[in-house]
């Protein structure tokens, strides 16, 4: 049974969650996390590739490491119904104000980084070697961790040769953590298809090329990319999460746009999907009638990203001694995720440096029991309604990141 966070954490918590910042805009995120490792006695440096936090703790001789925590919000209306839900708002890439929630649980993450400061620096005695508590912007766009690197996060800095990270997990009940052993989150890229046409009046598609219709078929024929093409035993996916064409219902239009993203566990696999995607882009044009200067025009987006693989000897570590404080029960076996991280471009950066990261369970164990038993389902990440429940995923957070930081500094 998970026991409950400090209220004062808690606090910390709602106030996080009332006040979700986008990617490259936690000012007042970073701020909080400054002040907290400030008020542990940590040596903490601001603006580190935007609005990023590094602070340092040097407690004698043994090892670097690295804890992280993300801070960006998400262009998500929070639908909870929360007495601490966010109204907050944004600016998006175009300048116009957009809804931001915490959606993906980083109020979650930067609470438990700030109690794993105060427990690691109230537990100096027990420890030796240097701790680099990092706060990261921009994890929703794949920016922020390349953006520290970039700042120097390496080189202005102690630099690590171990690294953790925890995630909230939205199918694990609160109290239970789950250590992948290798695969953790697959690699992601945004891919972007301009399908282009010919425009004209509604009344007379005779006269024109209608790319609503051949988007539609392109979106219908990329479903065969994974069902038909990709190896049943490679994970793999090709979702459209944006289509996007069109100004007046009796206007046939002269372009489309589609957005995609694309995941897998292998970067060579990941340009097979892509180029299949070229190819069934200009296959479906071709049979549509589309003249070779108006094929559909694919790009790669920026953000593109590895996958997050952690390092097989300290996942060993850090399951053994999780489940030395947690107990087994709490402990489980969850399979790898779909979902993408930039938490790996810090071993990427230096491929000696070991890395994990490991799942925390936050679903409310009322809502988690009623589910089981086929009641409603429980909302995922970056869903409008996801709530975890603070008090026990912010002490069950904290318990196990601090024990997971002991298995690596801890005296012998």
């Amino acid at each position: 049974m998970a026991s409950a966070a400090p209220t004062d954490l808690v606090a910390l918590y709602k106030d996080l969650h009332t006040h979700p910042e986008l990617a490259f805009q936690e000012t007042r995120s970073a701020a909080l996390m400054a002040a907290e490792a400030r008020s542990a006695g940590f040596t903490v440096t601001e603006k580190v590739g935007g609005t990023g936090v590094v602070a340092v703790m040097v407690n004698g001789k043994g090892p670097t490491l690295l804890i992280r925590a993300d801070m960006d919000g998400l262009p998500v209306k929070e639908a909870t119904g929360l007495p601490y839900a966010s109204a907050a708002l944004g600016k998006a890439p175009d300048g116009s104000d957009t809804p931001v929630m915490h959606a993906c649980g980083h109020d979650i993450h930067m609470t438990v980084w700030a109690g794993t400061a105060r427990a690691l620096a109230a537990a100096r005695g027990t420890w030796s070697g240097t701790l680099v508590m990092v706060a990261q912007p921009a994890e929703e766009v794949i920016g922020g961790a390349k953006a520290m690197l970039k700042d120097g996060l390496f080189t202005r800095f102690p630099k690590p040769q171990f690294a953790l990270a925890l995630h909230d997990n939205s199918n694990m009940p609160a109290g239970q953590v789950s250590v992948p052993q290798s695969r953790a989150l697959a690699a992601g890229a945004g891919v972007d298809i301009e399908v282009r046409g010919v425009s004209g009046h509604g009344a007379y598609p005779a006269t024109t090329k209608d790319p609503i219709v051949l988007a539609a078929r392109i979106v219908t024929a990329l479903q065969t990319i994974v069902s038909r093409e990709n190896d049943p035993f490679q994970p793999a996916v090709v979702t459209v999460g944006t289509f996007h064409g069109g100004t007046k219902r009796n206007i046939i239009s002269d372009h489309v746009t589609l957005e995609l993203t694309v995941r897998s566990y292998d970067m060579a696999q990941q340009q097979r999907l892509i180029a299949a995607i070229r190819r069934v882009a200009r296959g479906e044009a071709i049979a549509a009638g589309i003249p070779d200067n108006l094929m559909p025009i694919v790009n790669v987006a920026e953000g593109e990203t590895e996958p997050t693989l952690n390092t097989p000897a300290l996942a060993a570590r850090v399951q053994k001694a999780l489940v030395a404080k947690l107990g087994p029960a709490r402990v489980v076996d969850r399979e790898p995720s779909m979902a993408s991280e930039d938490f790996n471009q810090f071993g990427l950066a230096d491929p000696a440096i070991q890395t994990v990261m490991f799942w925390v369970g936050g679903v409310p164990q009322a809502q988690w029991d009623a589910a089981q038993k086929g009641g409603p389902a429980i909302p995922s990440l970056h869903n409008s309604g996801w709530a975890p429940d603070p008090a026990p995923t912010i002490a069950t957070g904290v318990e196990a990141m601090t024990a997971a930081a002991l298995a690596v500094l801890g005296k012998k």
